[in-house]
């Protein structure tokens, strides 16, 4: 028992700081385009927490793998190379007992990834698209920052308000408008009003309705130009229409989606198990690949381990496409591609067990005779 929670208590350890690591990698990555969009005017920025927040199940499923399998190399390289794998060795605990010992661990990281792809991501991803919705839809005002010249989502505007009161009422705008670069006589505009609000049509564009102000209009080529008071001015600031979403499989529960037929529903279905099966035969590879002695050092395999990581990881991709283009049928699903990684974690753990030897020498010698 002694022997089994030391096991665990290293590999976790090391797992735990692996994905801290890579979690702050990829949300900090996350966080850069999110605030990027926001920052655009796609929306507002107070979204931005949640958005994150919803994006981090889909972000546990991709890291929570990784993480397993680097934690066993680093765990059980630094026991090789510090030879408290031979000790252990010596006094009885065979490599086969650890590989069980760290199965179990694997098993527990399968069953918390397999819920999270299967069922939160799901949601989560179904939830992100709304939030992003509803977000599209509040832009135009949301992303008007008082006191701080900005520019339009459509790229022809420069808009300048000094205060925003109640009901969302903007108090003393500018605004300078370029020309339409379709137009025949391009007419530049600049706009100062009292006042003003953000109104949205049917189609979830916006417009810049001003009241109580002055428009000076002219062209570049041109010395003339026209002052006209106004009552009443609206502009465009936001022109592209929110398009409605089209059937997201990924963003479907696990019951509506096995309801669907066609190889796209079926590359999704097998998608979302594919990640938490290949955790344990990830640590049938990982177990024998972190052998190393003391002259090595405990990352001496660190590289050829990860390439086949790597290579694991784009056969299950190009495995996905595949059955998206209806190249492989239905029923093969990615299982062919588990059951290789399978072979290749046997033969790389009964390398060093006395059925292994004995296998190989076989081989070999039949080798020797032809």
């Amino acid at each position: 028992m002694i022997v089994f929670r030391y096991l665990i208590r290293e590999v976790l350890k090391a797992q735990i700081a692996v994905l801290f690591v890579l979690l702050a990698i990829f949300i900090s990555q996350s966080f850069v385009s999110v605030l990027a969009n926001a920052s655009d005017g796609d929306f507002p920025t107070s979204l931005v927490l949640t958005l994150l927040g919803l994006n981090l199940p889909e972000l546990l499923v991709l890291v929570l793998p990784l993480s397993l399998f680097l934690g066993i190399l680093m765990a059980h390289g630094r026991m090789y190379a510090e030879s408290e794998m031979v000790v252990l060795h010596n006094v009885g605990v065979s490599e086969w007992y650890i590989t069980r010992v760290t199965l179990l661990l694997a098993v527990v990281n399968m069953l918390i990834t397999g819920v999270l792809s299967v069922y939160v991501k799901p949601w989560a991803e179904e939830q992100q698209n709304q939030v992003f919705e509803q977000g599209q839809s509040e832009a135009g005002l949301a992303a008007i920052t008082p006191g701080r010249f900005q520019t339009s989502s459509n790229g022809r505007a420069v808009l300048f308000v000094e205060k925003i009161g109640r009901d969302n009422e903007l108090d003393k705008v500018f605004v300078a408008q370029l020309p339409d670069p379709e137009a025949e006589v391009g007419l530049s505009h600049i706009v100062v009003a009292q006042g003003g609000k953000v109104i949205e049509d049917e189609t979830g564009g916006q417009r810049l309705q001003l009241h109580n102000g002055v428009q000076y209009q002219a062209t570049a080529k041109e010395v003339n130009f026209q002052v006209i008071e106004f009552g009443h001015y609206q502009m465009d600031i936001k022109d592209q229409e929110i398009n409605e979403r089209g059937l997201e499989l990924s963003a479907l529960p696990l019951k509506e989606l096995m309801a669907l037929e066609g190889p796209e529903s079926n590359a999704e279905f097998h998608w979302r198990l594919a990640i938490p099966l290949s955790i344990p035969l990830l640590t049938l590879i990982a177990v024998p690949m972190a052998r190393v002695n003391v002259r090595q050092g405990k990352f001496a395999k660190m590289f050829p381990a990860i390439l086949l990581y790597l290579g694991y990881f784009g056969l299950m991709i190009a495995g996905r496409k595949a059955l998206e283009d209806g190249v492989i049928p239905s029923y093969f699903g990615m299982w062919w591609i588990h059951l290789s990684a399978l072979f290749f974690g046997g033969l790389l753990l009964g390398k060093e067990r006395t059925s292994g030897i004995k296998f190989t020498g076989l081989f070999k010698r039949k080798q020797g005779v032809a």
